[in-house]
């Protein structure tokens, strides 16, 4: 088969890395805007990457089930639809400014993505010869570090207003009665961004829907899609490590991201727009990271690597904790660089040498996502308890606490012990 077939699908699985990396990486820019809109506390507002993730955790098994059953076009169709209706009940949610329609259009979208990412990540693999489908999916993921950089953007130039009241200052305008309209015109900023992420989807889909993707049978894949529920796999010791570490992997990025402007205004006064464009810079710092860090493991081992990342991420995270001004958003602002190697390098480490069990394992890593739901909740009650949200940092050291030990020791393979009767 000619390689010239192959290249228009490729080119539109290397679009769905770029759109579900979008969708997690807008939460940072989200949850200080929808708690300026919805007046929200820092917990209510942590609710935010709860939808999100917990859609990822509901929804990973029964996307495999469905591509196993549907074929790869049909999930990534359903995928795309769902997103895109996500994504147009926030115009509603904005109107209302109504903050359960909001979770509400999270949680779609990301039931999506989530649909994309367990489509996607496989069917890159298949397209194109079997000796450099690895090459092929790291080059699709360079996309998904391109969705982490432009969300932060896009987000800080179309989203937010740069208007910030004191409590004082809001309190006067309701005293006015004018409130309710700032409010409201802050709250629509959110709808042009969303219109125009629903109509790329939908052209998405539309252009799926016309272009013929090869046929993919369950022996030419590469993919790890569970085909049907087991626990039996956590009895191995890496397995169990891994979703341990994805879990707080996963906790630590979203927290500290999800918090940075919060940690950019209470560390250093800084603006809601310069603390989004220095976001934006982070994660250009995070899309470095994956690049610098495949040469990297050329010469160094990737559990030293892992470890190594651990421990300085914890260092950093001692500095903001301990400093205040731009040294502390400065040294926060590096995090993300040596975070960028992490979940694929846990997520390869733990479905090593698994055979057959492998595709029920990474069902159960992309679950262990749901800890981009935790942290960030942890992080929300302890501000709210002690009124800073630099003391609320420490929850990503402890994340890091226990990859440092998947890197030590969690990863080495064990002879598992025997399945019960």
């Amino acid at each position: 088969m000619s390689k010239n077939i192959y290249l228009l699908p490729f080119i539109l699985i290397c679009t769905l890395f770029f759109m579900w990396a979008f969708l997690h990486n807008i939460n940072g820019i989200l949850i200080p805007h929808l708690k300026k809109v919805c007046q929200l506390s820092d917990t209510q507002s942590s609710l935010i990457d709860l939808a999100v993730y917990l859609a990822y955790f509901a929804i990973a098994i029964p996307a495999g089930l469905f591509s196993h059953r549907f074929g790869y076009k049909k999930g990534i169709l359903l995928g795309l639809c769902l997103y895109a209706v996500g994504a147009l009940v926030f115009l509603p949610a904005a109107d209302n400014r109504s903050f359960v329609l909001f979770l509400l259009a999270l949680f779609i979208a990301a039931s999506g993505a989530a649909f994309l990412e367990t489509m996607a990540n496989p069917y890159a693999t298949i397209l194109g010869t079997p000796e450099t489908s690895e090459q092929r999916l790291n080059f699709a993921q360079s996309f998904n570090g391109l969705g982490a950089v432009a969300a932060p953007f896009v987000g800080t130039h179309l989203i937010l207003s740069g208007v910030e009241h004191s409590k004082a200052e809001l309190d006067a305008m309701a005293a006015k009665g004018t409130l309710q309209a700032y409010l409201q015109q802050e709250a629509s900023s959110i709808k042009p961004p969303y219109l125009v992420i629903a109509i790329v989807l939908i052209v998405l889909a539309v252009i799926f829907i016309f272009t013929k993707l090869p046929e993919v049978t369950e022996s030419t894949t590469a993919g790890h899609i569970a085909t049907k529920f087991s626990l039996s796999v956590f009895r191995i010791s890496h397995v169990r490590w891994a979703a341990i570490g994805e879990f707080f992997y996963v906790g630590a990025q979203a927290g500290i991201l999800s918090f940075f402007i919060r940690f950019a205004r209470y560390t250093a006064h800084i603006p809601e727009i310069e603390a989004g464009n220095l976001q934006t810079l982070a994660m250009v710092g995070f899309m470095a990271g994956r690049f610098l860090g495949t040469y990297f493991m050329r010469f160094v081992k990737p559990t030293r690597l892992l470890s190594l990342y651990a421990v300085i991420n914890i260092g950093l995270l001692l500095i903001a904790l301990l400093t205040h001004g731009r040294i502390a958003v400065y040294t926060l602002m590096l995090t993300p660089f040596f975070m960028s190697i992490m979940f694929p390098t846990i997520f390869a480490l733990g479905i090593k040498d698994l055979g057959e069990e492998t595709k029920m394992a990474s069902s159960f890593l992309v679950m262990a996502i749901i800890g981009g739901a935790f942290t960030p909740l942890m992080m929300g009650l302890i501000s709210d308890r002690t009124g800073s949200i630099q003391i609320a940092y420490v929850m990503p050291i402890v994340c890091f606490a226990f990859i440092l030990y998947f890197g030590l020791q969690g990863y080495k393979i064990k002879q598992p012990k025997p399945s019960l009767a």
